[in-house]
């Protein structure tokens, strides 16, 4: 098994690794041979909501996709967030000899488009009354709940990113996103397929009360 990255943060403010942070690293080595036949040269790696930066720093650390170069960019909305990924992979000393960017944004909005070759996103994907909003104060104590609350069925958000799915990845990219099985993700899949997306089902776990699992979705 690849090591997984250490990771000290001030869990207040940024949401803690947990099951569904290791369910998705566990998908990510299992796909390692995809990815390196699936790519060739300069390979963008960008993660959405990094949060602690344990995944983006697990994909630096492993060299993930194995033997490609690959620059690594983590855009989240939180200014904590951005921090953390910073200081997870300088503690992992991943931060040397690395194309490693942050960005304050909110999923991508200020990205070019059809740049991202590896899309990585563990949403907010807890059902909930609303989507909080963006706290106007880097100091307000509801960070935490934007890497949380995830709107009606826990789909608000990755809604968004599915909606701009085909504008945000390359001509051959590939995205990770995970679900819960309060998202009905199934149903989702199937909606993406007659879109014209590929989707696989790659990780698929019980842990607690939650079923979590990654599918990734590809261009047919």
């Amino acid at each position: 098994m690849l090591p997984t990255p250490l990771v000290k943060c001030d869990y207040d403010k940024i949401y803690e690794p947990s099951e569904d942070s290791f369910l998705l690293l566990d998908a990510l080595e299992k796909e390692q041979g995809y990815l390196v036949e699936k790519f060739n040269g300069l390979v963008l790696v960008c993660e959405f909501g990094p949060g602690s930066g344990i995944v983006t720093t697990f994909m630096i650390q492993n060299r993930i996709p194995v033997g490609l170069n690959s620059v690594y960019l983590a855009v989240d909305v939180s200014p904590w967030a951005v921090e953390a990924t910073l200081e997870t992979a300088k503690l992992n000393n991943c931060d040397k000899g690395t194309v490693l960017d942050t960005v304050q944004g909110n999923l991508g909005t200020g990205l070019r488009k059809n740049q991202v070759d590896v899309l990585l996103f563990n949403p907010p994907y807890v059902p909930a009354e609303e989507v909080p909003e963006v706290p106007e104060s880097k100091d307000d104590y509801k960070w935490l709940d934007l890497a949380l609350d995830g709107g009606e069925d826990g789909m608000v958000v990755t809604q968004k990113v599915l909606d701009n799915l085909d504008s945000i990845l390359s001509k051959n990219g590939v995205a990770y996103i995970l679900f819960c099985a309060r998202n009905h993700p199934e149903q989702v899949a199937e909606e993406m397929r007659l879109k014209g997306w590929k989707i696989d089902l790659v990780e698929h776990r019980k842990a607690g009360w939650e079923v979590l699992s990654v599918y990734r979705f590809s261009r047919n």
